[in-house]
């Protein structure tokens, strides 16, 4: 269905192609896992199957790529449209129209569909993603999620015989993720459609990859073969498959909680008689964040009610729950984007209320790096957004880009040509995360901060978080990434409808919730173990 013949791709003044000789086939009716770290040309490779690649992005294309008979280099996007549905990893990017319903429908009237056809096709979505009651709300009004399941929706409709998706799950919860991972299977195993889609969250979508394409590094050929064979040498790994290597589980690799579970007896055996090392709780101090009663209106719908929340410095919350519970307006109001409709909001040593704040002095109180990393960047290279902030902050010069080097360290190294819109969207947001950085904030915010990156880039996040949370900053992260959350964060509170529904330590919270538990403590139950960091550190001190 698909097939790469030696195809390398060139963008105009980069040092290096962004693909080189690649070689390959995906059948029909597969579901194919496309792994890598960042910056390896996965959203490349995607891009070339659905023409975009070179028709819109530019550079050179050389070989051959087919989709259903079809070559790209000789049919644009739009000659494609009725064979390959694509999913990008911006979704805003995605809509042509302002509501969910309209939105489901354009893509069939652009192929001229019939107008019962489009709307029987219309109610089967809406149903399939769980978006009936949203079916009328303004798209500017959804949540990053709602608005990935809107996207994801709009190219489900018509049909497609191939669909091409780049990050799919990566701003949707986790029952969100599975039901959308239940539908993509549906249709490869019912209709035969192909599914060729790049994924970061491993442990999500690994049990469900008929095949997997490595790309281990910008340079090296990809490899091809079943995710069994493949995760146990890639650079990227889900916990499970790191647990099992820990482990020294014999082949094949478990990809599944299940499978996995089977296998880890004689571990639990020796976890048993041993203890993860305690969180270090926080220093005492006053609240650098605090938050009494307040509730929240966009128009008629009240996105939080009634919700306390208080954040000491050196102290790590995250905040879970379902698409669309009001994690993000909390901090947006926590950096004062929405008024109060009732309650009161304070923030920083100062305590001050924040939509009544100047911006130049809000900066030094709270910070905030939201779900959409462009929002923050507007300079043409990274060079020049590092010494904004750094004047912005008032910060020594260079203070910003040594926290990209932290961070980025391959966008590090062209900080001076590279510009932020050719960044991918991980990569954009580890720099919007450096600009805020710069001003070292006592209350930092982060909204979705490990979407689009992979497990080396969240590697350092984590350390530097960490870091933070060291030196006294107060960290507040909204995270569908239960791995995330078992890793850093002291508490985690879970909002469902604009409401606290729980709030307490993280062992205690994700543990005992089935939808945000980790892998690891899914697998070692009714073990007190989280993260396979915990687990081999604990291993490796044993006598």
């Amino acid at each position: 269905m698909i097939r790469f013949e030696q195809v390398s791709v060139h963008y105009e003044g980069a040092a290096r192609p962004a693909l080189a000789g690649v070689d390959l086939t995906v059948p029909e009716g597969e579901l194919c896992l496309l792994v890598g770290p960042s910056g390896v040309g996965k959203s490349t490779l995607l891009g070339a199957v659905s023409g975009l690649v070179p028709h819109f992005t530019g550079g050179t294309l050389r070989g051959r790529v087919t989709v259903a008979g079809r070559d790209t280099r000789t049919h644009k996007p739009r000659e494609l449209a009725d064979v390959v549905g694509t999913v990008g990893q911006d979704p805003l990017a995605h809509f042509v129209t302002d509501t969910v319903e309209d939105e489901l429908a354009y893509g069939m009237e652009s192929l001229g569909i019939a107008p019962d056809t489009m709307r029987r096709r219309v109610e089967e979505t809406l149903d399939l993603l769980g978006l009936a009651e949203l079916r009328d709300r303004p798209i500017a009004t959804l949540s990053g999620g709602q608005r990935q399941r809107v996207a994801i929706g709009s190219v489900l409709t018509t049909h497609p015989r191939v669909l091409v998706l780049d990050e799919p799950t990566s701003a949707l919860d986790p029952a969100a993720a599975e039901e959308v991972l239940a539908v993509l299977q549906r249709l490869v195993h019912d209709l035969g459609t192909t599914v060729l889609m790049a994924e970061h969250r491993l442990e999500r979508v690994a049990q469900y990859a008929d095949q997997m394409i490595l790309l281990p590094s910008p340079d090296a050929a990809p490899l091809t073969g079943a995710p069994a064979e493949l995760l146990p040498v890639s650079p990227v790994q889900p916990p499970v498959v790191a647990l099992g290597g820990l482990a020294g589980w014999p082949s094949p690799v478990p990809l599944s909680i299940r499978d996995a579970r089977r296998k880890a007896g004689a571990l639990r055996e020796r976890l048993a008689q041993l203890a993860p090392r305690p969180v270090a709780d926080p220093p005492p101090g006053e609240p650098v964040a605090e938050v009494a009663r307040l509730s929240v209106r966009h128009g008629r719908v009240e996105a939080l009610r009634g919700v306390q929340l208080s954040v000491r410095p050196g102290e790590t919350v995250a905040l879970m729950g379902r698409n669309g519970a009001g994690k993000s307006t909390l901090l947006a109001s926590l950096v004062g984007l929405h008024e109060p409709a009732s309650g009161s909001v304070r923030v920083g040593p100062s305590r001050v209320v924040p939509h009544r704040t100047r911006p130049a002095e809000l900066l030094r109180q709270v910070g905030l790096v939201p779900q959409e990393p462009r929002d923050l960047l507007y300079a043409d290279t990274v060079a020049a957004e590092c010494a904004a902030a750094d004047q912005d902050a008032a910060a020594a010069p260079g203070t910003c880009r040594e926290l990209v080097g932290r961070l980025l360290p391959e966008v590090a190294e062209v900080a001076d040509t590279a510009h932020p819109r050719d960044l991918s969207e991980g990569q954009r947001l580890a720099l919007a995360l450096s600009v805020i950085l710069t001003a070292r904030p006592p209350l930092l915010l982060l909204d979705e901060p490990t979407r689009g990156l992979d497990y080396a880039a969240k590697a350092r996040l984590v350390e530097v978080v960490r870091g933070l949370a060291a030196d006294g900053h107060a960290i507040v992260l909204a995270t569908h990434d239960v791995e995330l959350a078992a890793e850093i964060a002291h508490r985690v509170v879970i909002l469902a409808e604009g409401e606290v529904v729980a709030d307490g330590p993280t062992a205690e919270v994700v543990v005992s919730s089935p939808a945000f538990a980790p892998q690891v403590a899914k697998v070692l139950a009714p073990l007190p173990w989280l993260t396979v960091p915990q687990v081999r550190e604990a291993l490796e001190e044993a006598p």
